[in-house]
């Protein structure tokens, strides 16, 4: 709402209003976007009026000459962004956008955010420190010493055996081995653990069950004997079984086999 005091004041301000209500449209458009320090542009298509160019890996910029001035019209850009952030979530893939012409008109631009889920990449070997030689003109060969090479992710692996004895026919066995290294101090230190199913046998009685090759990875970066590779490590392996079925059924219960 305005208020003014006289006739004179009245008229001018609607006389304004009408200049911005009849602007022909709008000429000399840059359009300059950022998207955030998260993405970056990978590739700017063309436009569907006017020319588009990446400025830098965040930033683009979009020229039209005139949009709208003898009838409605719109345009349309596209443009590929890639995440290179380290955290997941919902996140703005802009920074910043700025609008000029010349007939100063005010714009408003959408928001537009994504949601991202970040790979968990972990790179257990670091590349090798690079040993610079250089072969002279004219020759053929090269001797070169480059120094010592050491075996990158040693470790073992530990394959077990283990009889399950006296297991009825019918019945499935939950079967647990559990892996620990003991130190000098004879403290353990977990190494690992697996859970598995055995399934069940149909012979006409119980007999002894041979469950072959469970494996454990054993890396030697955790190696507790203080010793190098060869050295021995000291483990101790634990079994837990018990049976997974049993035709035991409680008067209220519901079971699914």
């Amino acid at each position: 709402m305005a208020v003014t005091p006289d006739a004179a004041e009245l008229e001018a301000l609607f006389a304004e209003l009408a200049a911005n209500i009849s602007k022909p449209g709008a000429t000399d458009i840059t359009i300059q976007e950022v998207v955030n320090p998260d993405f970056v542009i990978t590739s700017v298509l063309s436009p569907t009026k006017g020319t588009a160019t990446m400025l830098d890996a965040r930033s683009l910029r979009w020229d039209i000459l005139e949009l709208g001035v003898t009838a409605s019209e719109s345009a349309a850009l596209e443009f590929l962004v890639r995440h290179v952030g380290q955290q997941s979530g919902t996140k703005l893939v802009n920074q910043s956008i700025t609008y000029s012409d010349r007939e100063g008109n005010l714009v408003s631009f959408p928001k537009p955010a994504v949601t991202v889920e970040c790979e968990i990449v972990v790179h257990p070997e670091p590349c090798p420190q690079p040993v610079e030689l250089t072969v002279e003109g004219c020759r053929d060969s090269v001797l070169v010493d480059l120094g010592d090479v050491e075996l990158a992710s040693q470790g073992r692996i530990i394959q077990m055996d283990v009889t399950i004895k006296n297991v009825c026919p019918g019945k499935r066995v939950a079967l647990a081995a559990i892996l620990t290294e003991v130190d000098q101090n004879g403290m353990e230190h977990q190494r690992g653990m697996k859970a598995m199913t055995i399934p069940a046998h149909d012979s006409p009685t119980c007999r002894d069950v041979l469950v072959k090759c469970v494996k454990f990875v054993l890396p030697e970066d955790l190696s507790v004997s203080g010793g190098a590779m060869c050295s021995p490590r000291k483990l101790k392996a634990r079994f837990l079984a018990n049976n997974i079925d049993t035709d035991y059924r409680c008067c209220e219960s519901v079971f699914t086999l």
